[in-house]
């Protein structure tokens, strides 16, 4: 779309986690008039760390934001997969996105604080949860339960897991349980056992159960999650002490103490849920993004940076195409055959037999050549 026709467009992104703020700053360096309804009333991310890849920090070098993002993060070169007791089972670089390699690991809480930290004063509006969606062809109309209306020439539903926007206008499938749980905190590096060594990322998985060690050393902290196989799928169950250290018995006894050490008011506990993938994720005025399109298993660290290539597609298509409608048919012919094989692979989760899979279209390290060091690049 020629600049001037986007410097008119009128964008209201509903939801204000990685996504929509991500697309906040991509669709307003085009010119566009943006504003970002948020259901919550105050942005605060539970959880523990996350890894985000060298696309995804390439996106951020793009739009300026780079720094800001890698001051509150922790840079790491490889990840590497054990058995329970710590037997390796592979070791890879991630994969190149252009002078990019590395991942950079980053507190929850850090990285949505600094995502909105970019964005102009006043542009996202907090305490609008949306109530319903009225597609009228070139614009679209928002109610949110505060009672304000909004019409809007683009919508970008960035409403996660259990979106408003999907619900209505895109698909009535409810988000589909694993049959997993996940367990997460945020310790003190000095409560690590000694397991904080550099600033790469681990998994240790046997017996149906995942830990993964994402150091934060930047805060002299350690995330420590653990996925376990569980029937119960209460969206936050309620889980003893006994039986989160019952998850990880026989694994290192490192693990197991760090379990054992563990404040249970500090943990995270969570029942793991996807979506089926969506066929369709735009109409004339509306598109779908991030989980609110995509959610995702988190056995490939993929939900976040998804997300964030998202905001940069979305972007790039409105720069390219020809009309906002046109834009958003490239937008989805760009991303959801990726993200439809990320879906699928992530409901794999990782066995020994499944890690040729972990970085999708990259030859894992242990079958290259022991002279080739770079991985193939790869903006998955």
């Amino acid at each position: 779309m020629k600049a001037e026709d986007i410097k008119n467009l009128n964008i209201a992104i509903v939801g204000a986690g990685y996504g929509g703020a991500a697309a906040a700053k991509a669709l307003s360096l085009l010119g566009a008039d943006v504003t970002v309804y948020e259901q919550a009333s105050q942005m605060r991310e539970v959880g523990a760390g996350i890894g985000l890849r060298p696309a995804t920090m390439h996106r951020f070098r793009q739009w300026g934001i780079f720094d800001t993002i890698a001051k509150v993060s922790s840079p790491s070169d490889y990840f590497e997969i054990l058995t329970a007791t710590g037997d390796p089972i592979m070791k890879d670089t991630w994969p190149e996105f252009g002078e990019q390699t590395q991942t950079h690991l980053i507190h929850r809480g850090d990285f949505i604080e600094a995502l909105l930290s970019v964005l102009p004063e006043g542009m996202v509006h907090l305490g609008h949860k949306l109530e319903t969606i009225e597609d009228k062809g070139g614009r679209s109309v928002l109610t949110f339960t505060n009672g304000k209306t909004v019409e809007a020439d683009l919508v970008v539903g960035a409403d996660g897991i259990k979106s408003v926007v999907r619900e209505q206008l895109f698909s009535n499938k409810g988000p589909v349980f694993s049959g997993e749980h996940a367990y997460r905190a945020v310790i003190s590096a000095d409560d690590a056992h000694g397991m904080v060594v550099d600033d790469n990322l681990r998994m240790y998985m046997g017996r149906g159960t995942k830990v993964y060690l994402l150091p934060l050393r930047h805060r002299n902290q350690m995330s420590f999650d653990i996925t376990a196989l569980c029937p119960d799928s209460t969206w936050a169950p309620a889980i003893t002490k006994d039986d989160l250290v019952a998850t990880v018995e026989g694994f290192d006894e490192r693990i197991v103490n760090i379990a054992r050490g563990l404040d249970m008011d500090t943990v995270n506990i969570r029942a793991v849920y996807d979506i089926d993938p969506v066929d369709t994720w735009h109409r004339d005025s509306v598109v779908l993004m991030g989980d609110a399109a995509h959610s995702m298993l988190h056995h490939q660290g993929q939900g976040a940076n998804s997300a964030i290539e998202d905001a940069g597609a979305l972007a790039d298509a409105l720069a390219e195409a020809g009309s906002v409608k046109e834009a958003l048919a490239l937008f989805q012919a760009t991303r959801k055959p990726v993200t439809d094989e990320l879906q699928r692979i992530s409901r794999q989760g990782w066995t020994v037999d499944e890690v040729n899979d972990v970085f999708p279209g990259q030859k894992p390290t242990s079958q290259k050549p022991a002279t080739v060091n770079a991985p193939a690049q790869s903006k998955a």
